[in-house]
């Protein structure tokens, strides 16, 4: 709202200056009141496009691949120099990003980032999917800049964000918000954003991530953000019929009579489950042998070493995705994945596959082709082969659990010495975070 955005020659720019809210009339008035005259009131389309899509949560969660017990954090950072993404005094979210795909249990979160449209122009797409591509190698998934944000931000459990326009529609919504950065100086101390920034929990990036983003999920109180929901629109829903009303006015012809001012629908986003091509460290431990019941954590480039339970240890093994970057690691991994159609012809059928991969990499112990989201192609050094398949869930869709992780839990089982017959006969038990799965092997 500042003159030097609203004004030319000291007349407004604009013929109307679109707000949302009456209380941004209050501040217009101190900030510019020659902008005044031209002040409407018109809604918040993209917050009434969120708030119709609000239903459709469970289908943008597995749009993004978030599995049954998985929390989704999405990050999001605003344009400016004390953004998440800036260039202030200490540019975190470069840093950040690889450090939560590497600390969070991998089938427990999933971690997206949504980052201003200015971002990728005033850098380049090239340039900031290079800074991210740790992170993108270990599941992170980066948001397209105009398009699925919204969508992501609906199904996120968690923001981690900034005084950006995404992170308070976050709060205005009722999601937990965590302020990873937040430029306190720069803002109006009256407007909504600055009173945000004065309630939110702030992150601290030098302390663990896992048990702070709890913390903020877990102690979240459902009203906290009330009142700023309340001033993101005067008038939510409406905001269609309120801007058609105002463009017809500027045009200077009348609205059409009997059809609805209408805004475009949220699509629902491709699937885009989580294919990690960096290598990811497994911890199994056994935790039952009649059925059989294996507890699995994954962590990507991890060090991770679970606390706790010393008297039952943790053993360890490394897979690696086929078309990992650093080949090198193939030689060392204990399972080696891919994931694709079982009828591709370049590289399928998976039987073919698997005993290629086995005949190349003498050091590994499983090959293991997925061929869907809840089922994969496994072939053991002994030269078995067999099928792992997940139960469906409770409402008959499949689980969108990584299947890897059942080829992980079936190795854990193997080198214990146990029988393969026995997990055929009665399954698996699967266990990742607080979430038992039962895996059928055939």
């Amino acid at each position: 709202m500042d003159p030097d955005w609203l004004l030319h020659d000291g007349r407004p720019i604009a013929d109307a200056t679109v707000l949302s809210h009456p209380e941004q009339l209050d501040r217009l008035g101190a900030a510019c009141p020659e902008a005044v005259p031209t002040a409407v009131l018109g809604g918040d389309p993209c917050y009434d496009r969120i708030l119709d899509a609000l239903p459709h949560r469970d289908r943008f969660r597995r749009a993004l691949g978030v599995a049954a017990g998985q929390r989704l954090i999405v990050v999001n950072s605003t344009w400016s120099p004390g953004s998440l993404f800036g260039d202030g005094d200490e540019d975190l979210l470069p840093s950040l990003l690889p450090r939560l795909t590497a600390e969070l249990p991998a089938d427990e979160y999933r971690v997206a980032a949504v980052l201003h449209p200015n971002i990728w122009h005033g850098h380049g797409p090239g340039q900031v999917r290079a800074w991210l591509d740790r992170a993108r190698a270990a599941g992170l998934v980066l948001v397209p800049p105009l398009e699925g944000w919204r969508q992501a931000l609906i199904a996120a459990d968690c923001v981690l964000g900034d005084h950006g326009s995404v992170t308070y529609y976050a709060a205005a919504i009722g999601t937990p918000v965590l302020l990873g950065s937040f430029p306190d100086a720069a803002l109006d101390p009256d407007s909504p954003v600055a009173a945000l920034g004065r309630t939110a929990p702030r992150l601290r990036p030098h302390e663990g991530l896992r048990a702070q983003l709890d913390h903020v999920v877990d102690h979240h109180e459902p009203g906290r953000y009330r009142a700023f929901a309340d001033q993101v629109s005067s008038d939510p829903g409406a905001s269609a019929r309120l801007l058609r009303r105002v463009f017809h006015d500027l045009i200077g012809i009348p609205e059409p009579a009997g059809r609805p001012a209408l805004l475009d629908r949220l699509p629902l986003p491709a699937f885009e489950p989580a294919e990690r091509t960096a290598p990811v460290r497994v911890l199994t431990r056994l935790l039952g042998a009649a059925p059989p019941e294996i507890a699995v954590t994954r962590h990507p480039e991890g060090t991770y070493e679970p606390e706790g339970d010393e008297d039952f240890g943790w053993d360890a093994h490394t897979v690696v995705h086929e078309d990992t970057r650093d080949t090198s690691r193939l030689r060392l991994a204990d399972i080696i994945v891919r994931y694709g159609s079982a009828d591709d012809p370049r590289v399928g059928p998976p039987s073919a596959w698997t005993a290629e991969i086995l005949s190349r990499h003498p050091g590994c112990a499983l090959a293991v082709y997925v061929t869907g989201v809840d089922r994969c192609t496994v072939r053991l050094r002994d030269g078995g082969v067999v099928r792992l398949s997940a139960t469906a869930c409770p409402d008959g869709r499949a689980d969108l659990c990584d299947p890897v992780v059942y080829a992980s839990a079936l190795h854990a089982w193997v080198v214990a010495g146990k029988s393969l017959s026995e997990a055929v006969a009665s399954g698996v038990g699967v266990v990742t975070g607080a979430v038992r799965r039962v895996v059928t092997v055939r």
